[in-house]
């Protein structure tokens, strides 16, 4: 059985409706109304130790609801999960302790202590060894530069430096899968590479496996090269980010600096996104004509002195995935 194991998992939330106005708020005192959501829709996937797999989607596409239940915290309508030997939701408390969660819009850190007090009181949680416990927190102090940040109330961090202290945190009793949920939103450029270093880092000395889920595709993109993709609660996607590009994305950017150039060649699947100054910028559709032979023909009629294949932004082919599915 692989490490992480998902079986048709479901579940469905119960959520109340009611018009604007008054006489509908009213009316919705004496008989409501509800609608039910299917947050996660019969979702089956494998996770093999080690792996770090990006868990994408747009907004309400049922992620969280995924990661709360993989964690234990919420328990699934139907199906089946698991996760290394244990069943989360009925096995929690033994399960926790082989768990790391970071949710980027939420803490586990209390606010107006210092850092090092929050890690005391984990330890006492987590029941760690005195041993055990300065060892990986000393690892984890050095890997993620927090010696001057010690001491400092987490009240009193920048984004940048509470979202390393929360990775740590969520790290201290060394955990064998880590959770992350948006844990770069809202870092700076230097944050966001700090957050990624350390998290390659510590699936290549603890082989921790990783689950992440981001908006920011250069985070997924640094990080992973396999993805699982949901829509509507539906996984619609799961492989590699190659997969994607080639499944998502037909066309490339083609960009031809020449001299001598009289008449500009017209050639079938191009379209000229910019021009001027001895350059042309192309859109290629490679479905329908090749780079090779679109440099030819410009060959053909003028002198070539470089030429520079710009591929697509991974964000805008995520962008063409979510209109392909209608999300």
């Amino acid at each position: 059985m692989s490490y992480i194991s998902v079986k048709h998992l479901n579940k469905e939330f119960k959520v109340a409706q009611r018009g604007s106005g008054l006489k509908n708020a009213f009316k919705s005192l004496i008989k409501r109304k509800y609608k039910i959501i299917k947050a996660v829709d019969d979702i089956s996937f494998d996770i093999e130790k080690g792996e770090i797999v990006g868990y994408i989607g747009p907004n309400g596409a049922g992620k969280s609801t995924t990661i709360k239940m993989l964690c234990g915290i919420l328990k699934s309508d139907s199906g089946a999960m698991k996760v290394a030997g244990f069943d989360p939701f009925k096995d929690r408390v033994k399960y926790v302790k082989n768990i790391g969660v970071v949710f980027g819009q939420k803490s586990q850190l209390w606010w107006d202590i210092p850092v090092i007090d929050s890690f005391e009181l984990l330890k006492s949680i987590y029941k760690i060894s005195d041993e055990e416990y300065n060892k990986t927190k000393d690892e984890l102090v050095k890997l993620l530069e927090l010696e001057n940040l010690l001491s400092t109330p987490v009240r009193q961090l920048s984004l940048g430096q509470r979202m390393r202290a929360e990775i740590a945190a969520s790290l201290l009793h060394n955990p064998k899968i880590l959770f992350l949920d948006e844990p770069t939103i809202g870092l700076d450029a230097v944050s966001k590479l700090e957050v990624r270093r350390f998290i390659k880092e510590i699936n290549r000395k603890r082989q921790v496996t990783v689950i992440l889920t981001s908006h920011d595709m250069t985070d997924i993109e640094a990080l992973t090269n396999r993805v699982i993709v949901i829509g509507h609660g539906k996984k619609l996607y799961d492989g590699t980010l190659t997969g994607i590009k080639k499944k998502f994305s037909s066309g490339r950017r083609l960009e031809i600096i020449y001299r001598d150039l009289v008449n500009e060649p017209v050639i079938k699947g191009t379209k000229i996104i910019e021009k001027g100054n001895n350059k042309v910028v192309l859109d290629v559709n490679i479905d329908e004509i090749s780079i090779s032979s679109v440099i030819k023909k410009y060959t053909d009629v003028c002198d070539i002195e470089d030429v520079n294949i710009i591929n697509e932004d991974i964000d805008n082919i995520i962008v063409k995935l979510y209109k392909g599915y209608d999300l």
